[in-house]
This record gives C-alpha cells, structure tokens and sequence, in this order.
C-alpha cells in the first residue's frame, strides 16, 4: 500500500480495525503495517479507506504546517541577516547622530542679526500717538477712564529726550491744535527697557504746520525713557537700506524695511506750503506709520515718516513712501520746544483737505 505523504514520519491511529490494523508508520513514501496480515479482506478494505482518509487529511495539514514552517523560517532568516548587518546599520545611525549633535544649532546670519539688535534698540524710542475726545460725562481738565474716551485716530511718533519730548507729524495732533472745547485729547503709549508699556496723557508743546511737524510733552520717569539716537541726511545714499518703525493700523511697534529710493523729493504740507528735502523711500509706510522714524542700518532716524502715495480708490499704499529729511527736524524742533512755533506770527491752519488726504494718505 502506497500513499504520499508530506513528512518523513508521522503516525495515524486506525480505531474502527482493532486487533488487526492498530498503527500504521509512515516512513518515507511507503506506509506499512505492524501485522503481516489482514483476516477480513473487507476490514483490509475499510482500513485502506479510512487510513486514506486520515493520511490525506494529515497532508493537508502538514501542508499548511509546512508553509507556517517556511513563512517562519523566512522571518528567521530575514532577522538573521538584519542581525548580521545590525553593527554597520548601528554605526550609521551613531555616525548621524554624532553630526547631528556636532552640527551648529539653526543661527540667524550676520545681515538678520544686526536687524534684530537694530529693532530691539530702537523700537523703545517709537511710541503710539492715539487722539481721543471726552464723552463729554467728565468735568474739563479732569482725569478719564478708558470708558469716557472715543479713539479717533492713530499715528506714531519717537521720544526726543529725557524730558519727555515727543516728534511727530503736525496732521497727528491736528485735531488737538484746532480744539477749543477742551474736549480733545492726545495720549502717549511708551515702551519701557522692561517690556511693559505705559500711557501716558500728553501735552502739545509746539507746531509747524508748514513743515508737518509737532512736539508733545508727557511726564514719564527718566528710566522710561530712551531718546532715539539721531542721525544726517547729508550722507544718505540712494539705494541704502532704510527701516521704518511705526504702528500702522494700530499695530504698534511695527517694522517695515526697505531702500532709499530718491532725495530731495518735494511733498505737500498741511499748511498748503511744499516740504522741500524729503526722502522717498518704498519701505512700507501706511495709516498709523506717520511721526515715526526712518533709520539707517546703524538704527539712526534719518525722517520722519509722512506720507504715502495711493492710488486713487484704493487706500493702499503704492510703494511711493516719503519722509522728512531729519536735518529739517533738527532744524525746527528745538525752536518749537522753546517757541512754541517757528516763527511768533503762525497761525495753526485747518485740518488737512480731503484731497490732500486722499493723495498722500497716512
């Protein structure tokens, strides 16, 4: 009796032929029985059948064995050779790890940190310029809160000195130079050397509204107070880098960059009067920007930033940005201080037209 079998030695039980048939040894391709002989011819029958049966049924599972054998062993071996490559692919992650450790940490370059140190220097120089008018609930002259008060506009403006005098544009404080109600006001936000800013109700010193400039005063502590370092126009190159600080829309303490890209430019004053001397230049200047500085790569104002040329309907800025050269305002703001105007016969002229808004909007 011969039957193919899937392993070299297994042993089927054959129950329903006892005493005749009771194992069977399957060795190699051939199965043999421990008796010689079988008395019944129909239980040599039955027996055949049913060690058929069994021994089939025990291929296909030793099948089944076998390809579970040969997956594992593939897994083995897959895990032999990972094993037997493990030093080299060891040593390559050590060897990255070693150059990621070694290599520098992500610095900023030479050019973005002198911008960085720039801004950290002279944004505390820059302050907010808010006007705002009483609601009318408190007595003239007295202290307000937050809640008696109407924001009505915005600008920037820089500190000047230790005394607490602060530049900014004429058009800034307009309002507050034409007041005669004693409702109008102007507020003062100052940053200090600890981060913290502080506002502050400020005085109107002196104006030139020919030449679009103002000097407020507010009573600050000393240590609060950082004078921007001031700068020349005679050196100004077209084509050098330039960076305003501003708060445009509100957003305080905001840096713009940017290239000189014209001199003595000529821009129109609210007094109706040409500024002569200003300095284009097309680092971003926007609503809120005006009163703040222009610096150099050395954080030195070199103007006042003024006006920005819009297109028509658009409200946005072009690119076209102007200044006030500062030799003008070195010129013109220690007379203010002590004058109070430039010269003893100005008068403080009307708010700047709408058509003059609307060309050079800031």
């Amino acid at each position: 009796m011969e039957i193919t079998a899937a392993s070299n030695c297994s042993r089927i039980s054959a129950s329903h032929c006892t005493g005749i048939l009771e194992s069977f040894r399957v060795e190699g391709l051939r199965i043999w029985s421990a008796s010689s002989r079988l008395n019944s011819k129909r239980c040599s029958l039955d027996c055949r059948s049913s060690l058929r049966d069994d021994v089939v049924s025990n291929l296909k599972t030793r099948r089944r064995c076998a390809v579970v054998v040969e997956a594992s062993l593939s897994r083995r071996s897959a895990m032999l050779s990972l094993l037997a490559a493990s030093p080299l692919l060891f040593a390559s992650l050590s060897h990255a790890l070693e150059l990621r450790s070694a290599a520098p940490k992500d610095e900023f370059d030479q050019e973005e940190e002198s911008l960085i140190e720039l801004f950290s220097k002279a944004t505390r120089s820059v302050v907010s310029v808010q006007n705002v008018q009483t609601l009318g609930t408190k007595t003239v002259g007295q202290p307000v809160s937050e809640d008696d008060v109407k924001v009505e506009g915005i600008g920037s403006g820089f500190i000047w000195d230790k005394f607490g005098h602060i530049v900014t544009n004429y058009h800034v404080v307009a309002k507050l130079a034409m007041d005669s109600s004693g409702w109008q006001k102007v507020q003062v936000s100052v940053l200090g050397g600890d981060g913290k800013i502080t506002v502050h109700d400020a005085s109107l010193i002196g104006i030139d509204s020919s030449h679009d400039l103002a000097v407020l005063k507010i009573d600050a502590p000393e240590d609060r107070l950082t004078p921007i370092p001031v700068g020349t126009s005679e050196d100004i190159r077209v084509g050098q880098n330039c960076f305003a600080i501003g708060n445009p829309y509100g957003f305080e303490h905001t840096l713009t960059t940017g290239v000189v890209s014209g001199l003595g430019r000529e821009i129109p004053s609210p007094a109706g009067l040409p500024i002569p001397g200003a300095i284009q230049t097309d680092a971003a200047i926007n609503a809120g920007n005006s009163g703040g500085p222009l610096l150099d790569s050395f954080g030195r104002i070199i103007g006042v930033n003024t006006a920005t040329f819009t297109r028509a309907g658009s409200g946005m800025s072009s690119g076209v940005n102007f200044a006030i050269s500062i030799d003008t305002v070195r010129m013109l703001v220690p007379r203010l201080i002590v004058y109070g105007t430039v010269s003893s016969t100005q008068i403080p002229p009307a708010i700047p037209s709408r058509s003059l808004a609307r060309r050079y909007s800031t």
